[in-house]
């Protein structure tokens, strides 16, 4: 018989286990019931937060700037590199953890950050860069991005307009010739798990606005002053997929720096080694905190799941809270899933106690799949 060999490729559990803490919570339980069992563990992610975290955990270096935050004060961002490939993630820059508990700014956050961010990269070497934008605080179209890697926004006198989006609706002139001139030879490719067009009704104040606490009101004046913005930098690149991500800092991304959009899962999987992790295996365990309709566009395990059954190999997933039909899961290439909340159904204790629980579902994977 085939020795045993479990690749636990999954992505955080939002607000109670990172990626990496996910791995080595289901190895120890597996090991439990399998004692000695080949395990190799690859954390992922999509793009959005805990990008850079998979990245360092795969064997990138860990390097950090200080950066202008979403409301304006200096922050600590990470960002990783290997030889001159960069990881960069635009949530730790400009993400919504930047923002003390709740306090919001919906017109006058700035990803001015991020592109401070992606300067240290390429002060670093980096000469490819994976952008992984998600989780943020800001819907300002990447404006405070291009601005800090050179861009000017000017209103009908010539001065520069406010922050964040709702400055954007005086702007009366893009100048984009200061923009990095290194910018020219980097192959940039924008991560995201979403594929938002920039404005409209599935455009990025109107579905992630209240998220960071933007009234009705708000909402209109950001996607009135984000599709005036693409009035004057490129109306086409507004209604690309991905443009709309992360408050619009795809669409400044793919409007200014060159680059292409992919989603990031499959980019990450690419960065990450995970084919030939995957070559070395015959189970694969992936998994978030939520495992539902979200997670079959474009998320995690979602991608992990298609490369896996694409190779024949089989699938299955762990999650906090399961909201999928087995039809569902099956039509995404997983075999069967194990939620916490079938072992803890108050998710507050579920989530205060996410590590034991999760070494007893791998328990039950081990009895089920491997002995």
């Amino acid at each position: 018989m085939e020795t045993a060999r479990v690749l636990v490729a999954a992505d955080k559990f939002k607000g109670s286990l990172t990626a990496v803490q996910v791995a080595e919570r289901v190895t120890a339980g597996l090991r439990r019931v399998v004692p000695g069992l080949e395990v190799e563990t690859l954390p992922v992610a999509d793009g959005g937060d805990g990008t850079v975290a998979a990245a360092v955990a795969a064997g990138f270096e860990r390097r950090e700037a200080r950066v202008t935050g979403p409301l304006g004060d200096p922050v600590t961002a990470a960002y990783a590199l290997r030889g001159t490939t960069a990881v960069v993630e635009m949530a730790e820059a400009s993400g919504l953890q930047h923002l003390p508990d709740g306090v919001f700014a919906p017109l006058t956050a700035t990803t001015y950050g991020s592109g401070e961010l992606l300067a240290a990269a390429l002060d670093a070497g980096a000469r490819s860069i994976v952008f992984g934008v998600g989780g943020s605080a800001t819907t300002d179209g990447g404006a405070g991005m291009l601005a800090a890697l050179g861009a000017r926004f000017l209103d009908a006198d010539g001065k520069p307009v406010g922050p964040g989006g709702g400055g954007l609706a005086e702007l009366a002139e893009a100048d984009l010739s200061g923009l990095d001139p290194r910018l020219k030879d980097v192959d940039m490719v924008l991560a995201s798990d979403v594929d938002n067009p920039l404005t409209g009704p599935k455009g990025a104040p109107e579905v992630y606005g209240r998220q960071k606490g933007a009234s009705e009101e708000d909402i209109a004046v950001l996607d009135a002053a984000l599709a005036h913005y693409a009035s004057v930098l490129g109306p086409e690149t507004a209604a690309l997929p991905g443009a709309g991500a992360a408050g619009g800092i795809g669409y400044g991304a793919l409007v200014a720096l060159g680059a292409r959009f992919r989603p990031g899962i499959e980019v990450m999987l690419d960065v990450l080694g995970f084919a030939p992790a995957l070559a070395r295996a015959t189970l694969v365990i992936t998994g978030e905190g939520s495992l539902d309709e979200q997670t079959l566009h474009g998320k995690a395990p979602a991608g992990v799941a298609a490369a896996a059954r694409e190779a024949g190999i089989e699938v299955v997933a762990v999650c906090g809270r399961l909201a999928l039909s087995p039809e569902a899961l099956s039509g995404a290439g997983i075999a069967r899933a194990y939620a916490l909340a079938e072992l803890e159904p108050d998710p507050a204790v579920s989530m205060a106690q996410a590590g034991p629980l999760l070494e007893r579902a791998a328990e039950s994977i081990a009895r089920d799949f491997l002995s």
